[in-house]
């Protein structure tokens, strides 16, 4: 495959950013890969991100930016201020992309959608979430990368948590899916590796992530309420955790340079736990909405969502999933800098914007 390579970012560029450039051989804009370094002298210590073009990737590059660390963004299409690097895949060449890393932050990865449409699945995400994620893996060992942050999803844990008994990151695994397993699966490949190398390999397993620019379920959710449709969700007692896409950036950003970090899986959230009625009541809010929320009894909306054959989504809006962050406090020091109902209201000046775009796809929690 040939790599592209691209100009500097200009996106939230730290204020000390002295661009430096390298010529590689290959396609791209004057073939030339211009990065943001804070410190031309410390040209070592650079990070690279992966997915850096999709929702979280944008807000981890604006994180680093503002915290004035060199970093290489990565992106599958031609993109101006980008690396472009073409679908990812096991072949996929990253020596240039790799050249001067001192760590990696993946965020690439194939998404779980509640209607697959791909006729195998399982062979699909591992494909792109385990085969090609330890690829770059490898690569990144033979290059003399220090860490490797992968994002994953609190999916490993499993579905729903009982109540009172949240997730933590010493749980057992009870990956429920082909995507929940693939990202498993990866884990596990990765700290394999680490157990071989001088790599170090930290884990972060977001639960569902908004923010601005969020897509998919929440964006419905919000569409909704934007749109005043009654919910027959005014009586769902249970506990659900979230995390701002802030929030989310600035952890992943602590990770990829915290002694800490390495070797360790993480949780993370806004500390907070709503149930399903709260947080619509809060979109609302946020959105200058009334919040016509029914008070119908959970066990009807689930027998009716199963009556049209929506039990999936159903149990996302109905169950209880809660993860317990008290060891990425504790052992990075790490807070969430906004909570939900801040982090709700950055999220609904984003969506009521006019040129903003719905995206429907169903993908879950």
């Amino acid at each position: 495959m040939t790599n592209s390579c691209a100009t500097l970012s200009i996106a939230d560029a730290p204020v000390s950013a002295d661009p430096v450039g390298s010529v590689y051989k290959g396609q791209g804009v004057l073939g030339v890969a211009v990065d943001w370094v804070a410190n031309s002298r410390n040209r070592k210590k650079m990070i690279l991100v992966t997915g850096a073009g999709g929702f979280v990737g944008t807000a981890v590059v604006s994180e680093l930016a503002k915290q004035g660390i060199s970093y290489r963004a990565v992106t599958r299409e031609p993109r101006e201020g980008y690396f472009s690097i073409g679908n990812i895949t096991p072949q996929t060449d990253w020596t240039a992309a790799l050249d001067g890393i001192d760590s990696i932050i993946h965020l690439a990865s194939r998404a779980h959608v509640m209607n697959e449409a791909v006729a195998d699945p399982i062979a699909h995400f591992r494909s792109v979430n385990v085969d090609s994620t330890l690829s770059l893996a490898r690569q990144a060992i033979k290059s003399g990368v220090k860490r490797f942050v992968f994002i994953s999803s609190i999916k490993v844990n499993g579905e729903a948590t009982e109540p009172g008994r949240p997730f933590t990151a010493e749980d057992p695994p009870n990956p429920q899916n082909p995507y929940a397993q693939s990202k498993l699966d990866a884990e596990q490949g990765l700290l394999a590796l680490s157990r071989g190398s001088s790599l170090e390999v930290t884990v972060i397993r977001p639960p569902l992530v908004y923010g601005p620019g969020v897509k998919a379920n929440f964006a419905t959710m919000m569409d909704w309420v934007n749109r005043g449709i009654p919910l027959p969700l005014g009586s769902v007692h249970n506990r659900r955790s979230f995390v701002f896409v802030g929030n989310l950036a600035d952890l992943i950003v602590l990770t990829a340079i915290h002694p800490n970090a390495g070797g360790q899986v993480f949780l993370v959230s806004d500390g907070e736990d709503i149930s399903t009625t709260e947080l619509f009541r809060k979109i609302a809010q946020a959105l200058g909405r009334p919040s016509l929320v029914m008070p119908l009894p959970a066990s009807l909306v689930t027998l009716m969502a199963a009556a049209i054959g929506q039990s999936a989504v159903a149990s996302r809006l109905i169950d209880s999933l809660q993860v317990d962050v008290s060891k990425t406090r504790a052992l990075l020091g790490w807070e969430p800098r906004k909570n939900i109902s801040e982090g709700l209201r950055q999220t609904a000046r984003s969506f009521q914007r006019p040129d903003r775009h719905l995206d429907r796809e169903a993908r879950s929690a």
